[in-house]
C-alpha cells in the first residue's frame, strides 16, 4: 500500500497532478478540476494542522474505512464527501493547484512527526496510516481526472 510519506510516491503524486489543466474533465462526479484541487487541500491541510478534536468519529465508518485503507484496491467512484469539503462555487485552477502543491510538500515534510492527533471522523491513526489515507484520497481524485 502506497503512502504519501514515501519519497517515490510523493514524487509520483506531484507528477500526476502536473498533468492536470483547467480544462481537465472528470471521468465521474461533478467537480471541476479547480474544485477538486480545493477539495483535496481540505484534507491535506487537516492532517498538517494536527488539530485535536474532542468529538470521536463514527465507529462503523471507522471500521469500514480503516479496513479499506489496507487494500490496494482503489476507492469506488462517486463516494460521498462531508459537507465542509464540498466546493459550492467554482475555484480558480492555478491558485488552487499552487496551494495544493505547497500543502502536499508541507505534509511530506512532516513524515517523521511522531505525535498525530486522532482523525476527526476515523479516530486514532498511526503516522503510517495517515500517509496511506492521504495517498488514497489523492489517488482517488487523480484517477477521477484520468491522471
Amino acid at each position: 500500500m502506497k503512502s504519501i510519506f514515501d519519497e517515490a510516491t510523493f514524487h509520483e503524486v506531484e507528477e500526476r497532478f502536473s498533468k492536470l489543466s483547467p480544462d481537465s474533465e472528470p471521468l465521474w462526479g461533478k467537480m471541476s478540476a479547480g474544485q477538486m484541487l480545493w477539495h483535496c487541500q481540505v484534507f491535506v491541510k487537516d492532517a498538517i494542522k494536527n488539530k485535536k478534536y474532542t468529538k470521536k468519529g463514527n465507529p462503523i465508518l471507522r471500521w469500514f474505512f480503516k479496513k479499506s485503507m489496507y487494500s490496494d484496491k482503489p476507492w469506488r467512484k462517486n463516494l460521498p464527501t462531508t459537507a465542509f469539503a464540498k466546493a459550492k462555487e467554482e475555484k480558480e485552477f492555478e491558485s488552487e493547484y499552487n496551494r495544493l502543491r505547497e500543502s502536499i510538500k508541507e505534509l511530506y515534510s512532516l513524515r517523521d512527526r511522531k505525535n498525530w492527533n486522532p482523525h476527526p471522523i476515523f479516530g486514532d491513526f498511526t503516522p503510517e496510516q495517515w500517509g496511506k489515507l492521504e495517498y488514497k484520497h489523492l489517488d482517488h481524485h487523480l484517477r477521477q481526472f484520468g491522471v
